[in-house]
């Protein structure tokens, strides 16, 4: 229908909705969804993209995109959200322990801030 999708991250890190409403991880499965978003959890964002690829077979690019590019393209913001040469670029480096995505390293406009 042309219409976008945006499912909240920690319906995914949940494993489903807190209000009985769908699973976003059986939305993603079916490729219905465009984009994660979460106004509540923002951390739940990452752990979504790391969850994406281990519960619903997206790559981790195809993860990855779902909180960068896609959000940045719906705003309307096509200088973000992906790493190629000419765009804003703000980085995160992120490393598993025990299973559970931890971000390590963050820089904004090329300088490291945390």
């Amino acid at each position: 229908m042309g219409v976008e999708v945006i499912a909240g991250a920690p319906n995914i890190v949940r494993g489903g909705s807190h209000s009985g409403n769908v699973a976003a991880a059986d939305l993603v499965r079916q490729g219905a969804v465009d984009a994660l978003a979460s106004d509540y959890v923002p951390a739940a964002l990452v752990e979504a993209a790391w969850r994406c690829v281990t519960e619903t077979g997206l790559t981790l690019p195809q993860a990855v995109a779902m909180v960068t590019d896609r959000p940045a393209r719906m705003a309307l913001l096509p200088d973000r959200g992906r790493i190629e040469a000419g765009l804003q670029a703000d980085l995160v480096q992120i490393r598993t322990h025990e299973g559970l995505p931890v971000v390590r390293r963050v820089w904004r406009a090329g300088e490291r801030v945390a």
